[in-house]
């Protein structure tokens, strides 16, 4: 059951083949067989998903199946989930325990979705190979000694080892493309505001995105369907009717105007990925689409611009944990600046540290104005770029990372050449823009992601134009060795 789609298990349950019960002990069984390998996930669920397919089939005999009813799925422990710990990979969220849900969750358990458990993350999302959790590194299921990307690399990984039929995440400045496009499955950060933020906690607000881990594009389809959507209690969320994401997936996209910026395509690109990524743009233009160069200027600027934002809104976002109110504190604290002081010492892991004290000095009294706000400034020349080329084209395409995934331990002595790997999806995040990440072939053996960057609320376009991809070829059917 494990090896079909969520369309094909969609099927099989309406028909009777197996029921929701049984759909998730077995994933529940491979999950306690295999996830000691991969440490996808943080917190498993069994009791508690078994209770919601027990409903879900009651739900299916009454006639009353909502759109996902029995689906087996896993969150990003970064949503917040009734009753269940929520950790952030961190340290100091580890006893965190939210009385509520986030929306997307709500959403999808109202679409009928049984929740697998929580999965492993970089601490407050922060990183970009998922070496940063508390609960240790998540491995790739392609190659072991491998990282899977990040910050969502334990949704990335599970639903790559098919421990879950998709998963949730997030994406500030690549969290889900990148480590889609690292273990091999599609993954589509939506347009900022389009799924609400609320009960989803917060690293840099004008920044986080709620989006979806899938096999293919028509099961992203399916799952972003349900979380999409406003809500009047994130004050981000766009009021505007969500498109019907699988209307128009077959549709033919002859005509269809594809942007390649050569800024994506220089120095520090690996050979390899860059022949698989060409490759697969050549595949649109057999498809009917209509292949044009653009340039998108203000690209080099993107890297220094995000690590000037995201860490100055982390450092505001992350003074709430502070020992007093909820979440780990100290033992035996002299007073009140020594509480302080060792419960956020002692809480937050080097990453985050690092992050906080970047985004404190930039917003400090005397350094705003250098740094703050002129990174604001080539935020705003990022986005004007985007919006020039999209006067011309239809759709961006272009790679996802400059290299297939890294071996553990190769950059994480390495801050700057980290922040690197995120060249190519931080100025997607800095725009607010749509961005989905599909397989599209393989380099050294590892697979390769092709990034599709769209117009504002143009998600139905990116799932449609990678559908058709995935009809013509089978790089997404491709499995790493060794997932039985």
């Amino acid at each position: 059951m494990h090896e079909q789609t969520i369309a094909e298990l969609k099927r099989g349950l309406s028909s009777g083949a197996f029921s929701s019960e049984e759909l998730t002990r077995h994933y529940l069984e491979r999950i306690e067989r295999l996830d000691d390998t991969y440490k996808s996930y943080i917190t498993v669920t069994k009791e508690a998903a078994l209770a919601q397919a027990r409903a879900a089939d009651a739900a299916r005999a009454g006639g009353d199946a909502a759109p996902l009813c029995g689906i087996p799925i896993a969150h990003k422990d970064i949503f917040c989930t009734r009753g269940v710990r929520t950790s952030c990979g961190s340290k100091m969220l580890d006893n965190f325990v939210p009385p509520y849900s986030a929306t997307a969750v709500e959403k999808l358990e109202q679409a009928g979705c049984v929740m697998l458990g929580k999965t492993n993350m970089d601490e407050f999302a922060m990183g970009s190979s998922n070496e940063n959790s508390y609960y240790g590194e998540v491995k790739n299921p392609w190659h072991i000694d491998s990282v899977p990307g990040g910050s969502s690399g334990g949704s990335a990984a599970c639903v790559a080892a098919q421990l879950a039929a998709a998963a949730t995440g997030t994406d500030t400045g690549g969290s889900i493309r990148q480590p889609a496009s690292h273990c091999g499955i599609t993954g589509i950060k939506p347009t900022y505001g389009r799924v609400s933020r609320w009960g989803m906690v917060a690293f840099a607000s004008s920044l986080d995105q709620g989006g979806v881990l899938a096999r293919n594009a028509e099961d992203a389809a399916l799952v972003l369907q349900q979380m999409a959507g406003f809500d009047n209690r994130d004050s981000t969320s766009i009021d505007r009717p969500v498109e019907d994401y699988c209307q128009n997936l077959h549709a033919g996209i002859e005509g269809t105007v594809v942007g390649v910026p050569g800024e994506y395509f220089g120095e520090g690109l690996d050979s390899a990925v860059g022949a698989a990524v060409e490759a697969a743009i050549e595949q649109f233009e057999a498809l009917g689409a209509r292949i044009k160069a653009i340039h998108l200027p203000h690209t080099r600027l993107a890297v220094p611009a995000y690590y000037i934002i995201a860490p100055a809104e982390c450092s505001a976002n992350l003074s709430r944990f502070d020992g007093v109110r909820y979440g780990y504190r100290c033992s035996d604290p002299q007073d009140l600046d020594d509480l302080y002081k060792r419960s956020r010492g002692e809480g937050f892991g080097e990453e985050v540290k690092r992050r906080i004290l970047v985004g404190t000095y930039a917003l400090s009294a005397g350094y705003y104005d250098a740094y703050y706000s002129q990174a604001q400034k080539v935020r705003r020349l990022i986005k004007q770029d985007f919006v020039d080329a999209f006067s011309d084209v239809d759709v961006i395409a272009g790679p996802v990372a400059p290299s297939p995934a890294f071996r553990f331990g190769a950059k994480s002595r390495d801050p700057v050449a980290m922040y690197l790997e995120d060249i190519y999806t931080v100025p997607v995040s800095l725009a607010g823009l749509p961005g989905l990440s599909l397989p599209c072939g393989l380099a050294a053996g590892k697979p390769v992601g092709l990034q599709l960057i769209g117009n504002y609320f143009d998600e139905a376009r990116l799932l449609n134009m990678a559908h058709r991809f995935q009809q013509a070829t089978d790089h997404h059917r491709q499995r790493a060795a060794g997932i039985d």
